[in-house]
């Protein structure tokens, strides 16, 4: 009997020590996390009873703000500009009452946008009220973004899925001059005082699939670049194997892979027969000369180089949910490897195979090649003032990678400039080229695919920067599960087309 009460008095003891190390816990390590926590209850109500800075575009459109309603409890309601909130949903995001600001800018800036205590810089701050929210500027205007928008719209009338996404970039800064991906969704069924509203809107975005609107085809979700990696393993030939620029590759459809009984071809399954030197197939676009090349540089050239563009790298632009893009290792054992593996190697060097890159990466490979080798960290803020208008911060352009030397990339712009003058991007009669006083450099590309059903279909791109002397923008749009196309240009360049005509004709 004594030995059990013994027990039972040393249980309470250590039950009494775990309450007392919990309630420290909570009250003391925890306090300042728990009292800000997104999910706690009264951070909400103190979140809805007080307004948040305003999203407004690089033209002096206010995207998002936020109204006085008469309710008791949700003294603020949020407000997208119905002239805009679809064409900037995926880039602005929401915030809503249910599901949170966890997306876009209003979820990146959060910090900012919600009512906070300004920091006192003089003694006359510390006996006035300092609570205040911030106005975020971002670097997107409406009318390129509209642009932008209509010429991915327009490719679904060719198309057998309603899907396409565009990117452009001020290579020189990193600033997103407009960035939009189809399908896209409304955010302001998100923010309806109504909650069955809201409940319903959402679940009809089915936001578990990859297939969500809620998904950007622009930077959350990643596509086969195709031909439009011949870029980044042309930059390899000339940063590790220069000597392969002087191979002149025979002329062939088709050639036999070493390591298997498969062959690899151009387009029609060898009804393209293409060779020469790399003067000569990037321009063609041969698969069979870039496969070889591909092959020769081997795993470890290649790998290299596709992290160097920002392959398999998270990209450090401010939204959430960003894409990374996607290169096989070359390390022995690993996933999809290229070690010792030249069919992979041969596939992967034009953009095939598990290849992976979102049309933000390939406008990055076009910014960084535009730019001397420099990619430039991209961002969607340009400035971020407070309710009485004074500057908070700006954003600073900084460097992100070095992707490759001026000279490679003065030497592959010269490649991609005899795209467009005399290869898939040249006038034709599918696709109408550019106007000469535009001085573009670009580069198609396609991707085999297939859809559920098995069909054959192709993931149709282009990327491409102008002025190529003194590239002012760069550009990268994918039009994929299209029917099968031989260059990509058919699909790919009209939207390019109209979007960089946009885009030089808004910059300075």
């Amino acid at each position: 009997m004594e030995k059990r009460i013994k027990r039972l008095g040393v249980f309470m003891v250590l039950c009494f020590v775990a309450l007392f190390i919990q309630l420290n816990n909570i009250q003391v390590i925890k306090a300042n996390s728990l009292a800000n926590s997104q999910d706690n209850p009264r951070v909400i109500a103190v979140a809805r009873s007080q307004p948040r800075g305003a999203i407004i575009s690089a033209d002096g459109v206010t995207l998002a703000s936020s109204v006085a309603t008469p309710q008791a409890v949700d003294k603020y309601k949020r407000v997208y500009n119905p002239n805009s909130a679809t064409l900037f949903s995926q880039i602005v995001g929401f915030d809503s009452p249910i599901y949170g600001h966890t997306t876009g800018v209003e979820g990146q800036y959060n910090s900012y946008l919600e009512s906070h205590t300004r920091p006192a810089r003089t003694l006359r701050d510390l006996l006035v009220n300092r609570t205040t929210t911030d106005n975020v500027t971002l670097t997107i205007g409406t009318q390129l973004q509209s642009e932008v928008a209509q010429a991915v719209l327009a490719t679904n009338a060719r198309g057998i899925a309603p899907e396409a996404a565009a990117a452009v970039i001020d290579p020189k800064t990193g600033a997103i001059l407009a960035m939009y991906g189809n399908p896209t969704f409304d955010p302001r069924p998100l923010v309806d005082p109504n909650g069955n509203v809201e409940r319903y809107y959402w679940t009809s975005l089915n936001p578990q699939s990859d297939q969500s609107p809620l998904v950007s085809r622009a930077f959350q979700l990643g596509f086969s670049p195709g031909s439009t990696f011949k870029t980044v393993t042309s930059s390899a030939v000339y940063d590790h194997q220069p000597a392969l620029t002087k191979v002149n590759y025979p002329v062939a459809g088709c050639i036999p892979l070493p390591q298997s009984d498969k062959q690899l071809c151009n387009y029609g399954l060898g009804a393209e027969k293409c060779g020469g030197t790399i003067q000569q197939t990037l321009p063609a676009s041969c698969n069979t000369a870039f496969a070889q090349m591909g092959m020769s540089l081997g795993a470890t050239s290649l790998t290299t180089e596709a992290q160097a563009f920002g392959f398999n790298q998270n990209i450090p632009i401010d939204l959430p949910g960003t894409a990374t893009g996607y290169f096989p290792p070359d390390q022995p054992g690993a996933q999809y490897s290229l070690y010792n593996n030249a069919p992979s190697q041969a596939y992967s060097s034009i953009g095939q195979d598990n290849v992976n890159a979102t049309a933000l990466q390939m406008a990055l490979v076009a910014a960084g090649l535009a730019n001397q080798g420099v990619i430039m960290t991209p961002h969607v803020m340009e400035q971020i003032r407070d309710s009485q208008g004074n500057l908070v911060t700006a954003y600073k352009p900084k460097p992100w990678l070095t992707a490759t030397s001026a000279f490679t990339a003065a030497a592959v712009t010269s490649l991609m400039q005899a795209v467009v003058t005399k290869g898939t991007a040249a006038p034709s009669a599918s696709f109408s080229g550019f106007p000469a006083s535009w001085n573009v450099a670009a580069k198609t590309g396609t991707a085999e695919t297939t859809n559920a059903s098995g069909q054959a279909l192709t993931n149709d791109w282009m990327i491409a920067f102008a002025p190529a002397n003194d590239p002012k923008v760069a550009v990268a749009v994918v039009v994929p599960f299209q029917p099968a196309d031989q260059t990509g240009a058919s699909t790919s360049g009209p939207p390019m087309k109209t979007i960089l005509g946009d885009a030089l004709g808004e910059t300075p």
